[in-house]
């Protein structure tokens, strides 16, 4: 596992059996606190990893880097970072809740706003793309399916727009070895989501 590329452990059965064992344990001991056992998340902002959205892609390489340098860490040169502007500080009340309806119609949650579709694009199609698909290049999120990190409720779309929470994930280089960052980054591509 130390000496092979971590792409090229899932073309190995056999090194895919013990890097799963392997990561399985590392999982628990380490990233479960967050993202649940398993893997199935847990309410605040920490994502579930068993589903197929993923906000910085869910390739075994994408993993492995997310896992390797963690998200907006200060410890961390390498970290992914995006950055939600705080458009409760540009824009109106009126203006956000508008954009909420929108988000939320971009989902199937509610009737579209026209006032709401226009502000979006003005203001949030640069990241999250024309029509909310997301951007993972950018680490934004896809809008358009039914996988809400903070909630899907108005209220809670109104508050992510107006004062978005920035989860923050550690780097684990330092802390774990590659080889059981490989591992943990096999684990989590095994519960279902990784492409």
């Amino acid at each position: 596992i130390a000496a092979t590329p971590v792409a090229q452990i899932l073309d190995d059965p056999d090194l895919t059996t013990i890097a799963t064992a392997g990561g399985r344990v590392i999982f628990a001991n380490n990233c479960a606190p967050c993202h649940g056992t398993a893997g199935v998340g847990r309410p605040g902002g920490f994502p579930t990893l068993v589903d197929d959205d993923w906000i910085w892609g869910g390739s075994i390489n994408a993993i492995y880097t997310t896992i390797q340098h963690g998200i907006r860490n200060t410890t961390d040169a390498e970290a992914r970072i995006s950055q939600m502007p705080v458009f409760g500080e540009i824009l109106k009340r009126d203006e956000i809740s508008a954009i909420a309806d929108h988000v939320l119609s971009l989902s199937g949650h509610g009737a579209d706003n026209a006032a709401g579709a226009k502000l979006f694009a003005d203001n949030c199609a640069v990241c999250h793309g024309e029509f909310g698909k997301g951007n993972r290049d950018l680490g934004a999120p896809n809008l358009t399916d039914q996988i809400w990190l903070y909630g899907d409720s108005k209220a809670a779309v109104v508050a992510q727009i107006t004062n978005p929470r920035q989860g923050v994930m550690p780097a684990w280089h330092g802390r774990l070895s590659d080889t059981e960052i490989k591992q943990a980054a096999i684990y989590v591509h095994s519960l279902g989501g990784g492409e």
